[in-house]
């Protein structure tokens, strides 16, 4: 199947070969990307991290450092992404003690010449993955789940929001779903 260039991989040569993307032509912009993602679990899962006595310690304080860690690691992990220099990392924590998990919320931002997209998964993943592994003792049923893109601002392409609604509140919005 033919490609467009507007809908071709971009990350392949012509000969299809991975390859890091040129972005040295790109202009430099205001980039943001806020992602989310959330994490089931056991109601008494919840209740250990609602009240601070889980055996590790304060589970959520502990995810939020590891989310803005794995923000600013993006680039170590994923092969083919760019070093960025953000300027900006915001993690957000809600309890949704009907549906029993914790739903975290990721805004990533820089200024430079290509998003943050995977900045904000990344940080939405790993504060998720730190919250099983502080809570795994007691409940190794921990189930990460949608985990996606909610928006992304700035560059040639634009403003992005995901089509299923208004992003003022995600962690409200990813409760919906």
């Amino acid at each position: 199947m033919h490609h467009s260039r507007s809908d071709a991989l971009t990350h392949f040569d012509a000969d299809g070969q991975a390859h890091m993307v040129d972005v040295s032509a790109k202009a430099e912009t205001h980039r943001v990307a806020r992602a989310s993602g959330n994490i089931r679990m056991q109601p008494e899962t919840l209740a250990l991290i609602e009240s601070g006595t889980a055996k590790k310690g304060d589970v959520l304080g502990v995810a939020r450092v590891a989310a803005i860690q794995g923000a600013k690691r993006t680039a170590d992990l994923i092969p083919l992404c760019h070093p960025l220099p953000l300027t900006r990392v915001v993690v957000e924590f809600d309890i949704d003690r009907p549906a029993s998990r914790v739903v975290c919320t990721a805004q990533v931002e820089t200024f430079g010449r290509t998003g943050v997209e995977m900045e904000a998964l990344g940080a939405v993943q790993i504060g998720l993955l730190t919250v099983y592994d502080m809570c795994k003792a007691v409940d190794r049923g921990m189930v990460i789940d949608g985990v996606r893109v909610l928006e992304k601002r700035g560059g040639k392409s634009g403003d992005w929001s995901s089509p299923s609604g208004d992003w003022s509140s995600p962690a409200d919005d990813v409760a919906a779903t």
